[in-house]
């Protein structure tokens, strides 16, 4: 497999061959409080982060198929770039990810409501675009603020990385009940 391909698996295939012999294993590369929120029976949370830190760690732990997911497919691909770089074979990314499993009808295990992060973001990018909008008819400066959050936006599109995105993510919000720590992932892999 070429390293800058991901191998996508859409919904419907995935819940196919979790009733395989060859069940691959599910990696959920979104933040811990995303994950309690909603994720597929059986998957493991290990956060982004996480896998970028550790990814030669976990690439040696990792046997079989694999499939990563996250809200809707570009952390997982950025997770799949981590680990393939790092010697991981057999990778697959849940194309749309969390988000496509649910509307195609396909099961989820529901817990705590939480707006994704990619929700997050819409909000805080759009409030603060509205907030300096309205502000500059009193200050015109304030119109830069706009001017830099369209730009960061730009520039994430571009990036596919989200620098409001992974600061969002370490709001207590976020975090979810227990952190994750590698010696968690590598065990719950093995297992």
């Amino acid at each position: 497999m070429n390293s800058r391909t991901t191998d996508l698996v859409t919904p419907t295939e995935l819940t196919a061959r979790s009733t395989d012999a060859t069940a691959p294993t599910l990696i959920d590369v979104r933040t811990p409080a995303e994950y309690e929120t909603a994720h597929i029976a059986g998957s493991i949370n290990i956060p982004l982060p996480l896998v970028q830190a550790h990814a030669e760690q976990l690439a040696g732990d990792l046997d079989g198929p694999v499939v990563l997911v996250c809200q809707a497919g570009g952390r997982a691909r950025t997770a799949h770039a981590a680990l393939t770089a790092a010697g991981a074979q057999q990778l697959t990314v849940l194309d749309g990810g969390i988000a496509a499993h649910t509307a195609a009808g396909q099961p989820v295990r529901r817990g705590r409501p939480r707006w994704a992060l990619e929700r997050q973001v819409r909000l805080v990018a759009g409030s603060l675009v509205a907030g300096s909008v309205l502000t500059s008819l009193r200050f015109p400066r304030a119109r830069f603020l706009a001017g830099g959050v369209g730009a960061g936006l730009a520039t994430a599109a571009l990036t596919d990385t989200c620098a409001m995105g992974a600061a969002l993510a370490k709001l207590p919000y976020n975090r979810g009940g227990r952190p994750v720590t590698v010696d968690d992932a590598r065990e719950a892999l093995r297992s």
